[in-house]
């Protein structure tokens, strides 16, 4: 035992003697673990992310668009397309957009006199959307029965129009739609899984078809299923909504996307881990040249202890335990470097931290491993020099 502790003071010794050395061969286990590590750490993390969205917006929201089959130049659904939604047993609620041609003028952010003119969408929809969406108002409120009745002409902002033009909350604002004031009476928030919402203005259907001369026919439908009907309802709506026609109506699960997103996640993960493997195996072949080389610079104090009664087992465990001493620091950095990186990517990105600290062992084993078997050639040879081999070579 007393022995064994000689030799670990001694590899101890001769990895704290060559610290340049030494950090230039830990950088292939620092590299590889790092990299696994925070492949590993960032996945887990964006995919918890993506999992609290998923619950928090829900995956059962369907939209539904016009396809090419109608024959127009820009398709609409049938008027009664929400009616014939709502007619199937899954779907628990639907409402419906008609986007309207038109120009919006805003003031400028900075209050000045002028007006800053631009296109962005203007959208008919009736007083069931925000709820369709299970979106809030920011601020104000939305499209009421009112509105329409007493030909109010009122607008709500999208989330990111709002922003982008310094609407602030609780702010009476008036703007131009085709050059007819519009009172602002509320701002949408951010829709994650319907993001061309964020910079429309919504408007009643009355004021499209009067102030836009529009026929009030839908070019886009939101339904909510039922829980765990979300296939079949988005299966049946073209039927349902297009008199029997199927190729007239388009679906989409927008939370799919969502879930490519993170199918395409775990391909950059594999491919990170990869890449980590790939850099401890070329890590594993640098400690194997150094180390080979740090056998001749070594040769004299190799033949010293031979003459001094040093056994070949004794000589090659001494350099074994130093592979092995490198590749465990480097583990050991490589792994706080990797949780380093996942802790402030999930901080920049907002994400909560998820790292499966019950694998860190694997990672620096691995790492460990390389090390030995990288150092086994070298050991090897230190083993079978021979003590006038080393003064020739010292």
């Amino acid at each position: 035992m007393s022995r064994f502790r000689d030799l670990l003071s001694i590899a101890v010794s001769g990895i704290l003697a060559r610290k340049v050395r030494t950090l230039l061969i830990m950088l292939g286990p620092v590299v590889g673990v790092a990299a696994m590590v925070g492949a590993v750490g960032l996945t887990e993390s964006a995919k918890g992310d993506l999992k609290a969205r998923l619950a928090e917006l829900g995956t059962n929201l369907i939209t539904a668009e016009a396809g090419s089959s109608f024959g127009q130049q820009n398709p609409t659904l049938p008027k009664s397309a929400v009616r014939r939604a709502k007619a199937i047993e899954t779907v628990d609620r639907a409402s419906a957009v008609a986007e309207v041609q038109g120009v919006v003028t805003l003031p400028n952010e900075g209050g000045a006199a002028y007006y800053q003119t631009f296109p962005v969408p203007v959208l008919a929809s009736d007083d069931k959307l925000p709820d369709v969406l299970e979106v809030p108002l920011r601020s104000g409120r939305w499209l009421a029965q009112g509105d329409q009745a007493n030909k109010t002409r009122a607008v709500v902002l999208g989330g990111g129009l709002a922003d982008e033009y310094g609407v602030l909350p609780g702010e009476i604002r008036t703007v131009q739609l085709n050059g007819i004031d519009y009172g602002v009476v509320g701002v949408l928030d951010r829709v994650p899984l319907e993001p061309s919402l964020d910079n429309a203005a919504f408007i009643t259907q009355w004021a499209a078809k009067h102030d836009f001369d529009t026929d009030g026919a839908p070019t886009k439908m939101y339904v909510r299923a039922r829980p765990g009907s979300t296939e079949e309802t988005s299966d049946a709506l073209p039927t349902a909504v297009n008199l029997g026609s199927e190729q007239a109506v388009t679906t989409k699960i927008p939370s799919d996307a969502l879930e490519a997103s993170a199918r395409a996640d775990k391909t950059l993960q594999q491919t990170a881990l990869f890449a980590g493997l790939l850099a401890l195996a070329v890590g594993g072949l640098g400690i194997a040249n150094v180390m080979s080389i740090s056998v001749i610079q070594r040769s004299s104090e190799i033949g010293i202890r031979r003459a001094l009664g040093s056994t070949r087992s004794l000589i090659a465990l001494q350099f074994l335990l130093e592979a092995l001493f490198v590749g465990l620091l480097g583990g050991l950095v490589g792994a706080l470097l990797g949780v380093g990186v996942v802790y402030l990517v999930s901080a920049i990105a907002g994400w909560t931290v998820v790292i499966d600290y019950a694998k860190m062992p694997i990672w620096i084993g691995l790492a460990v491993g390389v090390a030995a078997v990288a150092g086994l050639y070298p050991s090897v040879k230190a083993a079978r020099m021979e003590p006038l081999e080393t003064l020739r070579l010292g």
